[in-house]
């Protein structure tokens, strides 16, 4: 009997399959774009105004649920950070999903993906609205026109380039950064000075003499971990560049083992200094608790520019929904189960098609602004929760496939590896199951929540009836016969020829 191998495995593993998606994108995405999209991505709307709302609810224990939410969220961009160096793609998990589990898995997680992100598209233009009230001058502007404004413009934005989409999303994510690591200059300065704001001293006491760091039980965690789970939204976005990365082997293993640092000093770390510089009462679902801070500590135009950048969040949330929606829908729409408007692409290797289908799902945004704009941004918020809880179950179920393959020899798995698979696998699609039934203890939103999954649930089920007819068989039997991107990108000659033969 021979002995087992003990070499090194690859620092990229080997692929057999190709999606025919992933056909006709520039690689337009460098080292830099991606590590600035990776750190853009957990830094968004879900901390910069949901937060405040989380506020509310839990009080400082938010940074608790912030934390091990951030540690599944951890494994899952580990796991999609394996099967990116198996198989670099931009159709991402949903191509993934399609190798390891067939066309209707690949229907189903696409669709709840695009769900994800178009929900995220309404509560983005509703959250830009909301920040632009801050100014009294636009209170006579209606909240509805200010939503269509910003979708009309990071729409126009996001059809030009890749290498546009990720100047913008660098210098978002730049700004961003900058503006969260100066409020922590600024905070603990207050906090060491002991610096009144609104006539409280910062302190530990501030936490204690309102109740504790749970003040409101063990149950106000759990209502509030869905929305958390939406907060961490966008680091699945690194597997989606992937695709258009020109050097993934080096910029994906960076991207991914930086998200737990981001965390702990973005989520838990600021939400820990917000509590200790002003009582968790003191923020409000309806302003960003950063700007309520600066804003009380009377900082000349503090206020002004915090309110800035977190419409540069927002922003920054729209134009990549935009980005991963495209990608996401040509994947789909190449094998026949989304409109096949969503295939084109322009000559800049942009896929304008499931851009513009994306867009489009803005326009009842902006109606339900209209009708509840209180209420806008927290239902869109659990609706995109939805869609994310579907997509890293995916990544966790086709990482545990993918595993299981390498396991009988038949895929070489990449140096970087997620640990202990598949027992994080288990432990994280259980974390993510509990998420969903917690969804219905969050009060009239949540249960309204649960009727509209269940509503989009029977569309998806009767829209795969429709479609799978119309799977294009021969596409796909190119897909699963092509040499794999990565194989080529090892042999650049055997890539070339590859390429000549499939034409």
């Amino acid at each position: 009997m021979s002995k087992p191998s003990t070499a090194a495995p690859p620092e990229t593993g080997t692929a057999h399959v190709q999606d025919v998606g992933d056909a006709g994108y520039h690689k337009g995405l460098k080292n830099r774009h991606i590590q600035m999209i990776a750190i853009g991505g957990a830094i968004g709307t879900g901390l910069f105004l949901g937060s405040g709302n989380r506020f509310e609810i839990a009080g400082p224990g938010l940074a608790i649920v912030y934390a091990v939410c951030g540690i599944f969220a951890f494994i899952v961009v580990r796991a999609l950070g394996e099967l990116a160096l198996y198989r670099p793609s931009s159709g991402a998990f949903v191509s993934y999903a399609r190798e390891f589990f067939g066309e209707k898995g690949a229907y189903t997680v696409g669709w709840l993906y695009f769900l994800d992100w178009a929900a995220t598209l309404v509560a983005d233009i509703t959250a830009v609205a909301v920040y632009t009230h801050f100014w009294s001058f636009f209170l006579p502007v209606p909240q509805w026109l200010i939503a269509l404004v910003a979708l009309a413009v990071v729409l126009t934005m996001n059809l030009i380039s890749v290498k546009l989409f990720g100047e913008m999303e660098f210098w978002f994510a730049f700004i961003k950064v900058g503006a969260i690591v100066l409020f922590g200059v600024i905070g603990i300065w207050a906090l060491v000075t002991q610096h009144p704001i609104d006539g409280h001293t910062p302190g530990i006491s501030l936490i204690a003499d309102n109740g504790g760091l749970i003040p409101n039980g063990l149950g106000s965690l759990f209502a509030i971990t869905l929305g958390v789970v939406f907060a961490f939204a966008g680091i699945e976005m690194v597997g989606i560049t992937a695709g258009e990365s020109d050097n993934p082997q080096q910029a994906i293993p960076k991207a991914v083992n930086s998200v737990v640092w981001r965390i702990l000093l973005f989520y838990v770390g600021s939400v820990m200094l917000l509590a200790l510089l002003q009582p968790w009462t003191s923020y409000s679902g309806t302003e960003s608790p950063f700007v309520t801070v600066l804003n009380n500590m009377g900082i000349p135009g503090g206020a002004d520019i915090m309110n800035i950048v977190v419409m540069t969040a927002a922003l920054s949330s729209l134009n990549a929904g935009l980005y991963a929606t495209g990608r996401t829908l040509r994947s789909l729409a190449m094998a026949g189960t989304a409109p096949r408007f969503a295939k084109r692409m322009n000559r800049s290797g942009i896929p304008y098609g499931g851009i513009l289908i994306t867009s489009l799902v803005g326009v009842p945004g902006v109606i339900l602004n209209v009708v509840m704009p209180e209420d806008a941004f927290a239902l869109m918020l659990n609706i995109s929760g939805i869609g994310t809880v579907a997509a890293w179950s995916s990544i966790m179920l086709s990482h545990w496939a993918f595993v299981r393959k390498a396991r009988l020899g038949e895929v070489d798995r990449p140096r970087f590896q997620l640990p202990f698979a598949p027992v994080l696998n288990v432990l994280t699609l259980g974390f993510l199951a509990l998420v969903v039934v917690l969804i219905g203890f969050d009060g009239e939103i949540g249960r309204l929540t649960l009727v509209l999954t269940g509503i989009i649930g029977a569309f998806l089920m009767l829209g795969w009836f429709g479609v799978r007819k119309r799977i294009n068989a021969a596409a796909l039997t190119e897909a699963m016969d092509v040499v794999g991107s990565i194989a080529a990108l090892d042999d650049p000659a055997k890539g070339d020829d590859s390429r000549s033969r499939s034409r």
